[in-house]
């Protein structure tokens, strides 16, 4: 994609939002086979031009070393094969999902004659400012498309090249398609001035979706003008309770840990419950390590991990994005969520047990928009969920909580239908 100089940010971001104003009223009325057809030419552009994306990509993580990025950051920022399958992959399983928009759920007679009930919508245009992760074009791009929403992309200047790249293949696919090429718009300009132009943009914009370091995401949150889904923080826990399988629970610890360092799902604090810590901590601590993690544990996890760091108090409320445990011994359910209602960011928390009685209380008790039972941590993921992709996870409870798929990006309006009703 050919990129021009751009000296005026606020008349660039302006003339972008109206043509992306335009665009979503046709994307609205899309029928379904139109939308489908754009999201697989999508992933056959990116799947035939994978080598120029990759190029692009190599070109930013070349730049971003050079600039001192961390190795979170960077992990963030690659696009490895895999990276680019999956993105393949997430368009394509979008393409499958049922569409939701014009579906009229919960239609009854009133005693007036007339039928109400309610329609999904598009929300309108999303505009989405992320950094890092450039696969975030192409899942924001599908799920906004398929939705039936504009989008105005702003990712990060660590990785302009990488999103260039993809935001041709996906013009591309959507002019092949007969839909609005201004339908997915990637801001083509690092200047930070974007990111205030769009979060005051009320009149082209109707949510913003931020992804990114929490400086980012505070400073949307306070600044915007447009409503805004998001997350803080992924300060996410795994229980391990008295009636938990040993095997069981070092398998989810591990993973939930060292699958990939810097998401925002990965297990930051483990919880072990006292009884068994002496015998259950040793061998997942022996294992961790061996895989490269640091260690940080209380006290009482000391005495059964020597070898630990000790802990401190802003160990409970960090979230490491790197080879780096916090491990405390609680004495019971109830203590393990008090703490996880104290320290926890409401992102994703899990329990190990074989006991269904606390599995069904850490459900219903714990407060966050991932709770789970036997499982890692790592699974609190759009396309793990079967959303196809995510656009983001929000721990908010308003308007979408956890991964937001399609269903997170449209609303509900009221629908009547009548036969020459009036009201008395």
């Amino acid at each position: 994609m050919t990129q021009t100089p751009i000296t005026d940010v606020a008349a660039y971001l302006d003339d972008l939002g109206q043509r992306a104003r335009t665009a979503s009223r046709a994307l609205a009325r899309a029928p379904t086979r139109d939308k489908d057809a754009a999201l697989l030419a999508i992933a056959q552009r990116i799947d035939a031009d994978r080598a120029a994306i990759q190029e692009a990509n190599r070109a930013d993580l070349q730049a971003g070393a050079a600039q001192g990025l961390d190795a979170a950051m960077l992990d963030r920022l690659e696009l490895t094969p895999g990276r680019v399958d999956s993105m393949v992959a997430g368009l394509r399983q979008i393409a499958a999902l049922p569409d939701p928009i014009g579906a009229i759920t919960d239609l009854n007679y009133r005693p007036s004659g007339i039928q109400v009930g309610r329609m999904r919508v598009p929300l309108g245009v999303v505009g989405i400012i992320y950094e890092s992760r450039p696969n975030v074009t192409a899942d924001a791009a599908g799920l906004c498309l398929k939705s039936g929403n504009a989008a105005v992309l702003r990712g990060g200047s660590e990785s302009l090249a990488s999103n260039q790249a993809i935001a041709a293949c996906i013009q591309a696919g959507l002019t092949q398609a007969g839909l609005p090429a201004d339908g997915v718009q990637v801001v083509a300009t690092a200047d930070r001035a974007a990111v205030g132009a769009m979060i005051a943009m009320p009149q082209f914009i109707d949510v913003i979706i931020p992804r990114g370091g929490k400086g980012l995401i505070e400073r949307i949150s306070r600044e915007a003008r447009v409503p805004v889904i998001k997350h803080l923080d992924g300060i996410c826990h795994v229980y391990i309770d008295a009636a938990a399988d040993p095997e069981m629970a070092l398998c989810i610890v591990v993973n939930a840990k060292t699958q990939r360092y810097g998401t925002c799902n990965t297990l930051e604090t483990l919880l072990v419950d006292a009884p068994v810590a002496a015998t259950i901590l040793p061998p997942i601590a022996a294992a961790l390590v061996a895989a490269g993690v640091e260690l940080r544990g209380c006290p009482r996890t000391l005495e059964s991990v020597p070898y630990a760091q000790p802990a401190s108090a802003e160990d409970w409320d960090t979230e490491y994005l790197a080879p780096i445990l916090a491990i405390r011994v609680v004495d019971g359910l109830d203590a393990a969520m008090d703490h996880i209602a104290r320290h926890g960011s409401a992102h994703t928390d899990a329990i190990v047990t074989q006991d269904y009685g606390r599995a069904r209380r850490f459900l219903r008790e714990v407060d966050s928009s991932s709770v789970m039972v036997n499982a890692s941590t790592r699974f609190a993921d759009g396309f793990e969920y079967g959303l196809g992709a995510e656009i983001g996870i929000s721990t908010d409870k308003f308007h979408a909580r956890g991964p937001v798929g399609l269903e997170g990006l449209t609303s509900l309006k009221f629908v009547v239908l009548g036969n020459g009703e009036v009201r008395g």
